[in-house]
């Protein structure tokens, strides 16, 4: 019998060995990381920074400053906060809006600007889908719709304040790998279990009618639909007084799109799909009405404020300049600078173009649909220039961070 060559098979496994290695390493490296605070912000070098130019010219900009500066004057002063691979302080940044607002207020030229963030800040970017940092821009307005504070034959849709039997359970303490996550639900005496969705609380019978003070009633359950979608809105009482209600919890359930629903049934193509078009398909077929609304299974609770609308950090949004993000992901109140487009409507209120936009703006605002470094919600206010525009937006574009270097960088 021929004697094996047992140097030579060794030889070959340990090349196909390396081989393997090679490959599950490349495939490894190739990898991206997974989404976090320190991966969802790249810091800049001074060569990549922006042509920064403002649309309009710091209108209301300094005003929502100072809505940033509010939040951070409520919290530790040592708070830290995550940009990217840095990590700085609350105090910190409101000596960086500070110093921002005080520069803005001597209403500096663009090329001042560009110059003062070019010497004196950091610049971060946002890694946006897919790690291309594309950003796809939504957008969100506050209604005024029609509501009553009792019931009648033309008031029938109940706007629900947050019911006593919902919890929401902060996981973190459970186990590391739930840091930052918590659940909704209602506790049934020996456990918690999901809380209702939209179908069993539309019902006729509805199951929080016991648990849940009735804040106001609506008119239309189309309007009463688009302002949980919303998260705020005015209400318009048949006295002519204004009631402000505001996203006070949610029942947990994942945010579902109908919009995405009808695109994917055919009824709507994608590229008319918007907000007007939902809102005209429901009046039009009314029989279907509930089943898709009731595809959305999250459900939203409100309560009432003096002012409005009011965004997640408990303080007034502004048109044009707040913008809502993932909060897991971005830093609360911080000043960024946006890159998108903006409707231009001819003189019968129809859309006629889109023009560059570009402009600074402060994180103060989240959403249930909001999630991940590519989406940002940009408030547009109120009235019908600011509901054509938040129905339509679905654009891309850029964002980015600024904050002040600490002292000695």
């Amino acid at each position: 019998m021929k004697p094996r060559n047992t140097s030579k098979n060794c030889y070959r496994i340990l090349v196909s060995l390396m081989i393997l290695f090679v490959l599950s390493g490349c495939s490894y490296l190739q990898r991206k990381p997974e989404i976090s605070p320190s991966t969802a912000l790249k810091k800049l070098r001074l060569s990549r920074y922006p042509d920064f130019k403002d649309y309009h010219h710091y209108d209301g900009l300094i005003h929502s400053i100072n809505q940033s500066l509010s939040y951070l004057n409520r919290v530790p002063h040592d708070r830290t906060y995550i940009y990217g691979d840095d990590t700085y302080t609350a105090e910190h940044l409101i000596e960086s809006l500070s110093t921002l607002a005080n520069f803005i207020a001597d209403d500096p030229s663009s090329d001042a600007f560009n110059r003062f963030i070019r010497e004196y800040c950091f610049v971060y970017q946002s890694v946006g889908s897919n790690w291309k940092r594309e950003v796809l821009f939504t957008g969100y307005y506050e209604p005024t719709i029609l509501g009553s504070l009792s019931p009648s034959t033309e008031y029938q849709h109940p706007v629900y304040a947050k019911p006593y039997d919902l919890i929401q359970i902060d996981l973190s303490p459970f186990s590391e790998r739930y840091a930052g996550q918590s659940i909704v639900g209602r506790y049934t005496g020996s456990t918690v279990i999901p809380y209702y969705d939209r179908r069993q609380i539309e019902q006729p019978n509805s199951p929080i009618a016991q648990t849940s003070e009735i804040l106001a009633w609506i008119k239309d359950p189309i309007d009463l639909f688009f302002l949980q979608i919303q998260g705020s809105g005015r209400l318009l009482l048949p006295n002519g007084d204004q009631l402000n209600l505001h996203y006070h919890a949610s029942n947990g359930h994942p945010y579902r799109s109908i919009g995405k629903l009808l695109i994917d049934e055919g009824k709507i193509a994608r590229e008319n799909m918007s907000m007007q078009a939902i809102r005209a398909y429901l009046n039009a077929y009314p029989e279907e009405r509930m089943r898709i609304l009731n595809h959305n299974p999250s459900y939203v609770f409100f309560k009432t404020e003096p002012d409005g609308p009011i965004g997640y950090l408990q303080e007034p949004l502004t048109p044009e300049r707040s913008v809502a993000t993932d909060r897991r992901l971005f830093p609360p109140g911080a000043l960024g600078y946006i890159e998108t487009v903006r409707p231009i409507v001819d003189d019968s209120g129809l859309i006629e173009t889109w023009n560059d936009f570009n402009a600074f703006i402060l994180n103060q605002d989240t959403g249930g649909a909001i999630r991940g470094p590519g989406r940002v919600d940009l408030f547009w206010g109120n009235g019908p220039y600011a509901e054509l525009a938040a129905g339509h937006m679905q654009h891309p574009g850029k964002i980015y961070f600024i904050v002040l270097k600490p002292d000695g960088a």
